[in-house]
């Protein structure tokens, strides 16, 4: 017989499941730990540029769950490829020879400067892979006690223990204190600074190409090449996290093509696998070396179904030029944006790149996104003064019309309310 627990678990589902499928949106106790400040919208259902929830509404989805349905909602290429390796075999573990895994990384070195790849599961997990092969290469291969890894103010990197540690924001750091030891942020685009922190344990420079989460700031292509002169200098690798800017999203398939630099090591996850978790680190050839027999490890990573996912999204984003589509697509919204906003005092400046897009305002833009919510359309924020735009790479100009229309308005009548 079940215990009280359990019988309440179940009344409440069954109950909530009459009320036409409302549970999830009414439900005031839940089984999971509330670390997310959830919407009160439960989306079931999603097709290229939209989204439904379980009340009929429909959204414009101008967010692509935090850039990651780069291929729009349910690519049927990419079902058709899982769902055929579903029948076929599911998990053997990294002991044994996964034939789907090597073509997914040989997809990624053809069309890429890096020479090797590791799966794993996530965007943590391959910033994690990627500072630990930055330690070990000084370490194992060359000999040298080198271990610290610089990254700047506002980057975001991950939530385990060292990529919160490596991110250059207090607020996710708080109440896991002690942290590791090794990490150095320095403000992004201080010359003076960055040199400065330089010291005889630095192993790497860690840096994304657009700050996304601080922001949607791109980074400086003449800091770049200053960074990248350091690290020859002083024998240092440099890693990029590309984690949300790769794949296509900003109009090259990774962001770092658009500098005209090759990374020693650059990490990838969301856009890559269109929902299915999958994240890699991509390395250069001799950092092979580093990374042996037993130094690093994953269960699940790279698995015959996540390997299945990434072959047929790479294959569909170069099949279809996407990376090439996300540059005019990303031009045509930021230039609709600003001579639909030009002359707003509440707006500061319309920023980004390709398909990721930022417009900072003068102050919190949260009740913005909450009424967009209400108007079906769906976005998000980068800190709080900054309205984030991640459409899918294959939207459309009607679609872009749309969302400029309604982000405008929205725009408008907040700044109405608060002249009131």
């Amino acid at each position: 017989m079940a215990n009280s627990k359990e019988q309440t678990a179940t009344g409440t589902a069954v109950a909530g499941a009459a009320v036409t499928g409302a549970a999830s949106a009414t439900q005031t106790e839940s089984s999971l730990f509330q670390t997310y400040a959830r919407y009160p919208i439960s989306l079931v259902k999603g097709k290229g540029s939209w989204l439904w929830d379980d009340q009929g509404n429909r959204y414009l989805d101008f967010m692509c769950g935090l850039a990651v349905t780069s291929l729009g909602h349910a690519p049927e290429k990419v079902g058709a490829k899982l769902k055929a390796q579903i029948d076929e075999l599911w998990h053997v573990s990294n002991l044994f020879q996964i034939p789907g895994q090597e073509r997914a990384a040989a997809l990624l070195t053809a069309n890429t400067c890096a020479d090797a790849v590791f799966f794993c599961n996530s965007g943590a997990e391959a910033n994690e892979a990627a500072i630990k092969l930055a330690r070990r290469y000084h370490q194992k291969v060359k000999g040298a006690d080198r271990y610290e890894v610089i990254t700047f103010a506002q980057s975001f990197h991950g939530r385990t223990l060292a990529t919160l540690t490596a991110t250059g924001q207090d607020k996710v750091k708080e109440g896991f204190l002690p942290l590791p030891a090794g990490f150095v942020t320095v403000p992004l685009h201080d010359n003076a600074a960055l040199e400065a922190a330089i010291g005889p344990h630095t192993a790497a420079i860690m840096l994304e190409m657009v700050q996304a989460e601080g922001g949607v700031h791109p980074v400086k292509p003449e800091f770049l090449q200053f960074v990248k002169q350091l690290c020859e200098k002083h024998g240092l690798l440099l890693i990029v996290d590309e984690v949300q800017t790769g794949m296509g999203r900003t109009g090259k398939l990774f962001a770092h093509e658009h500098y005209g630099i090759e990374p020693d090591i650059f990490t990838v996850a969301k856009g890559i696998g269109s929902g299915f978790p999958v994240g890699a680190m991509l390395g250069k050839g001799y950092l092979k070396d580093a990374f042996t027999a037993g130094s690093h490890a994953t269960t699940f990573g790279g698995t015959p179904l996540a390997s299945s996912v990434v072959i047929a999204t790479i294959e569909t984003m170069l099949e279809d030029k996407l990376p090439e589509r996300a540059a005019e697509m990303g031009e045509y919204l930021m230039s609709s944006l600003r001579e639909r906003l030009a002359g707003n005092s509440f707006v500061k400046e319309v920023r980004g790149m390709g398909l990721l897009v930022g417009i900072e305002c003068e102050e919190a833009v949260g009740d913005i996104v909450v009424a967009g919510q209400k108007r079906g359309i769906l976005f998000v924020s980068a800190g709080p003064n900054v309205i984030r735009l991640l459409p899918n790479l294959y939207v459309s100009k009607e679609e872009i019309d749309e969302a400029v229309s309604l982000v405008a308005t929205l725009i408008e009548e907040h700044v109405a309310a608060k002249n009131a």
